[in-house]
C-alpha cells in the first residue's frame, strides 16, 4: 500500500507556493523554517519526485510542484469543508465563516442585517473581506474565503449561486438639475446625460450600463469614482448625474447633500433597471445547505425596516 502524505505536508507545499519563501511559508503555517523544510523534503521522498528547485535567491516550484500545489489547495479546502459540515449538522452556522463582500454592498447591507444574524446564530464567527468581485472570486477558488455576497450575474467559473433580491437603480442628480423637475426619468434621457460611473473593475458600473441598455462612451468616461460615496459627492458638486442602487439610498447615502433621485421609467411603470444581489460558493462544497440557510436569513433580515426607515417612521409618529 502506498504511503500517503499527510494534510500537514500538503499545507506546507501550498504555503510555499503562495509565499515563495521558506521563512514566510513557515510563519504562515506557525512552524519553524526547519520543520517546514523537512516536511517538504519528506513529501518529495514519499512521492519520489522533486517539487521545489532550491536556489540561494528564490524558491521556484517545479511544474509538478505547481500542479500538486493547486490540487492540494483544493484537497485542503474539501477537508475543511467536511469538518465544518459535520459541525453544522448539529449546530447550523456555528464556528468561522469567511465572507467576501463587494464595496457597493458591504457598507449598506451589512449594518442592516448583522444584528439580526447575530441574534439568530450566536455561535457564528463571521470574518469579512471587502474587495472587488474578481479578486474575491480568486480568493474563494483558492480556499481563502468560504462564501461571497456579490452582484449577479458574474462569470466566475465553477460556482453555485443563490439569488437573494433585486436592487433597483434610481437616477440621481442635484436638486437644481433640469431632470429633477420630472416625476421619473426615461432611459432615453440618459443617452446624452453627463453620466458619472464607478471606475473599471467595479461590477456596479457594468450592471448599471447593462440594466439601462447603455454603452461606455467618452462622454461617460471622463470622470470615474472609486466608491459610491465619492460618486455622490461628484454629483453634489455639479459634475454630472449618476445611477444609484436602492440599497445605498435606503442606508442614507444622500444625507447632507443636495442630491435627489427619480425612478427610471415612463411614469407609468418602472424600467426594470436593477442589479441582482446574491451569494456564491464553490461548486461541490459540503456546506451548500448551510450557505442556503445563511441566504434565507439574509432575506428575512432585509424584510425588516432599515435604520433610516425606522428613524423616519418614528419621527412621523411623534409629529
Amino acid at each position: 500500500m502506498l504511503s500517503s502524505p499527510s494534510l500537514r505536508q500538503w499545507q506546507y507545499l501550498v504555503s510555499l507556493a503562495e509565499n515563495r519563501h521558506f521563512g514566510r511559508a513557515a510563519e504562515a503555517c506557525f512552524v519553524t523554517q526547519s520543520t517546514l523544510s523537512a516536511g517538504i523534503q519528506e513529501l518529495e521522498t514519499q512521492l519520489g519526485a522533486a517539487l521545489v528547485d532550491r536556489t540561494k535567491r528564490k524558491v521556484v516550484l517545479t511544474p509538478l510542484g505547481e500542479d500538486l500545489a493547486g490540487r492540494a489547495r483544493e484537497l485542503l479546502g474539501q477537508a475543511e469543508d467536511m469538518v465544518l459540515a459535520a459541525r453544522a449538522a448539529s449546530v447550523p452556522l456555528s464556528g468561522p465563516l469567511r465572507l467576501g463582500v463587494i464595496p457597493t454592498i458591504s457598507p449598506f447591507l451589512l449594518p442592516r442585517v448583522l444584528p439580526t444574524l447575530r441574534k439568530r446564530f450566536p455561535d457564528l464567527r463571521l470574518f469579512l473581506r471587502e474587495d472587488l468581485t474578481a479578486r474575491l472570486i480568486e480568493q474563494l477558488q483558492a480556499g481563502k474565503l468560504d462564501l461571497l455576497l456579490i452582484a449577479l450575474p458574474y462569470e466566475g467559473g465553477a460556482l453555485d449561486t443563490m439569488t437573494l433580491f433585486d436592487d433597483d437603480f434610481l437616477f440621481a442628480c442635484r436638486e437644481d438639475h433640469q431632470l429633477a423637475r420630472r416625476n421619473s426619468v426615461k432611459l432615453d434621457d440618459l443617452s446624452e446625460a453627463p453620466l458619472l460611473l464607478l471606475e473599471d473593475g467595479h461590477c456596479l458600473r457594468d450592471h448599471a450600463l447593462a440594466a439601462c441598455r447603455l454603452t461606455p462612451s467618452p462622454r461617460r468616461d471622463g470622470f470615474a469614482a472609486t466608491s459610491l460615496h465619492t460618486l455622490v459627492q461628484m454629483v453634489d458638486s455639479g459634475l454630472g448625474v449618476t445611477l444609484l442602487p436602492r440599497l445605498a439610498l435606503d442606508a442614507g447615502i444622500l444625507r447632507g447633500t443636495d442630491v435627489t433621485t427619480r425612478p427610471l421609467g415612463d411614469g407609468q411603470k418602472n424600467s426594470g433597471a436593477a442589479r441582482t444581489i446574491g451569494l456564491a460558493w464553490r461548486r461541490g462544497t459540503q456546506r451548500a445547505k448551510e450557505f442556503t440557510l445563511f441566504g434565507e436569513a439574509l432575506v428575512a433580515a432585509m424584510k425588516q425596516p432599515s435604520p433610516l426607515q425606522a428613524s423616519s417612521d418614528s419621527t412621523k409618529k411623534k409629529a
